[in-house]
């Protein structure tokens, strides 16, 4: 798809003042920026013009409760008035409730540990020196110097995270990358093949987000760590996207039914405010000892408590529920549009992919914005939809209508009529 097709499914207008204060004040590690968004609530947007949007996005995966729900802003509120920040040289009684509710609501029995960042980077940084950490012997000889990881996987921008992250373009401008991570291919067999006692550490994600929401084979994880147990290395599940009720569980590997020895959690657990966390199964929480890792405002009063409160809600409201009941009724909706563009759904939950006949994502999230819903793509060939988990049918409805304008304007636009697009797929 040429830029002159994605035009052509979208109004030119003339550069507002803040795009040109985003293109001279901000950096250009990102495009350009889609919209200037001034108010949130529920599950919609408003620009600065006023306009309302639909936001079937939620900051990837992140707003969990939606836009300035008042049991949020109630936390941030509370919390700000009495303290927000003491450094990890002292406890918080935030800090704490939230790690014991962590540990519940992931399973680790008493023997459970967490550590605190402040985002889902971070959370895998802490995952990465643990495994390290993992491989050393007691006289500090590394013993086990392999760390696998998924071809296509995601678990960080940071040069730590980068090198477990299997996407080769992404790592090319920073190479070499921290060595030792080998990447696999989703299948049993090769992990069976790959695995042997030098491995410390297996990551996986239970949904590969931003590979297009591809999850792992049938069986995956069970074998994942039958492989990881019989030959004494770490399986650390990535639950930075899955996370926080987002498939329907808690967390994703519970759907499973295994036991990891380390998960990381981030975006939903905070539904807008920046927390991050790894949390730790059995032996693999003593691996930590002081002075081996750290964060100046990890686990701070403020975002623990704002943690606690969004966990909180999720559990009153049962929007484990939700996710599924709704994400069962997206799925209906995508069905029903019948568009020739699309090729099918995949994920869980609220964490979807809509998979395209044509590499033509860019122009349907385009398309969607013009007519008030907010998504996002994946790769070219699929649009990934993480909603607030407080939708309801009155949004999916909504989504619905917005989203087959959006697909019907992208194949009136870019395909000759009464094309099929699967028959001229490359």
């Amino acid at each position: 798809m040429t830029s002159a097709d994605t035009q052509s499914v979208s109004e030119t207008a003339a550069v507002s003042p803040w795009q040109d204060d985003a293109a001279r004040d901000l950096t250009r590690n990102v495009g350009d920026r889609m919209a200037l968004f001034v108010r949130g609530e529920g599950a919609y947007l408003w620009d600065a013009e006023g306009r309302r949007y639909l936001d079937f996005l939620a900051g990837i995966a992140v707003v969990s409760l939606g836009h300035a729900h008042p049991v949020f802003v109630e936390a941030v509120s509370r919390q700000a008035a009495t303290l927000a920040h003491v450094s990890n040289y002292f406890a918080t009684p935030s800090q704490l409730a939230l790690a014991a509710t962590l540990k519940r609501l992931a399973g680790t029995g008493p023997s459970g540990r967490v550590y605190f960042g402040n985002s889902g980077a971070e959370a895998n940084e802490a995952a990465f020196k643990l495994a390290r950490l993992h491989g050393r012997s007691a006289d500090g000889t590394v013993v086990r110097p392999r760390i696998l990881a998924l071809k296509d996987a995601f678990h960080g921008r940071t040069m730590g995270t980068l090198a477990l992250t299997g996407k080769p373009y992404m790592q090319e401008p920073f190479l070499p990358m921290t060595p030792g991570v080998e990447f696999l291919d989703s299948t049993i067999e090769a992990l069976e093949e790959a695995m042997d006692d030098r491995v410390a550490a297996l990551f996986v994600e239970p949904i590969k987000g931003e590979a297009g929401v591809v999850a792992l084979p049938e069986g995956y994880l069970e074998a994942a760590r039958e492989i990881t147990a019989r030959h004494g290395a770490l399986l650390i599940v990535d639950e930075i996207q899955t996370g926080a009720g987002r498939t329907g569980a808690w967390f994703g590997f519970q759907h499973a039914g295994i036991t990891p020895d380390a998960i990381t959690v981030a975006k939903g657990i905070g539904s807008g405010f920046p927390i991050g966390a790894l949390i730790t199964f059995g032996a693999a929480g003593d691996l930590f000892y002081p002075g081996t890792h750290g964060s100046t405002f990890g686990g701070n009063a403020l975002g623990t408590a704002v943690a606690s409160a969004v966990l909180g809600e999720i559990e009153r409201a049962d929007l484990l529920t939700n996710a599924t009941v709704q994400g069962d009724r997206v799925r209906a909706a995508i069905a029903a549009i019948d568009s020739p563009l699309v090729a099918g759904t995949r994920g869980q939950g609220l964490l979807i992919g809509v998979a395209l006949h044509e590499p033509v994502a860019g122009a349907v999230v385009a398309a969607a914005q013009q007519h008030g819903l907010i998504v996002n793509a994946a790769n070219d060939r699929t649009i990934r939809l993480a909603p607030p988990l407080v939708i309801g049918d009155v949004e999916v409805d909504e989504f619905a209508d917005l989203f087959s304008r959006a697909l019907g304007a992208v194949h009136d636009a870019l395909l000759p009529d009464d094309t099929d697009p699967s028959e001229v797929s490359a």
